[in-house]
């Protein structure tokens, strides 16, 4: 299915060269220039690869939209650098190398419910709740007094990601952790 590039939206995934590519920021200039068409910017990942470039279209341009599709599947349980899943609706289980999963790894609980991108049958991309809640298995030990403007200091959790927390958190605490950039939000309830 063709994609006019002046309807691009962050987001949006292109077959280009036969690979999957997704489009990050989108950006239409218009040249000063009389008559001079109007000029798609963007920047896309390349999917397989994970491969980043910028790439610039004349508007009207068409594209070559990759046909994906999205299945959900559950984490079930890492072994050694692989994770393997479960897809929710075969209940067939399928198994990521860590290249694979990438920044979400910090984020994989048993359990969690995940989202996934297939190009021609093969899971290219996870989608992972927004937030999630993990276990903080080492800190700093508390400072007493601290409020939630004071300084912060790394935390590790039971998925081994570093996070940094407000000084008041301690070990054995659960805090919610936003999953786009590795972010404090609140202690869990």
């Amino acid at each position: 299915m063709a994609v006019n590039v002046s309807e691009l939206k962050r987001g949006d995934i292109l077959e280009i060269d036969g690979d999957p590519w997704q489009v990050g920021e989108v950006q239409a200039q218009t040249p000063s220039a009389r008559g001079a068409a109007m000029l798609i910017k963007t920047k896309i990942k390349n999917l397989r690869t994970g491969q980043s470039q910028a790439k610039t279209w004349r508007g009207g341009d068409l594209e070559k939209g990759a046909e994906v599709d999205y299945r959900n599947a559950q984490f079930l349980y890492k072994q050694g650098d692989d994770f393997v899943f479960m897809d929710l609706a075969s209940y067939e289980q399928f198994t990521l190398d860590a290249d694979r999963v990438g920044d979400a790894a910090g984020f994989m609980l048993e359990n969690l419910e995940v989202r996934t991108t297939l190009f021609q049958e093969r899971v290219i991309a996870l989608v992972l709740p927004i937030a999630v809640d993990l276990l903080v298995t080492d800190t700093a030990p508390a400072i007493k007094g601290a409020t939630a403007q004071a300084q912060l200091k790394p935390a590790i959790t039971e998925t081994g990601a570093q996070v940094m927390v407000p000084s008041y958190i301690e070990t054995g605490e659960k805090i919610r952790v936003d999953t786009r950039d590795g972010r404090f939000l609140e202690r869990s309830k």
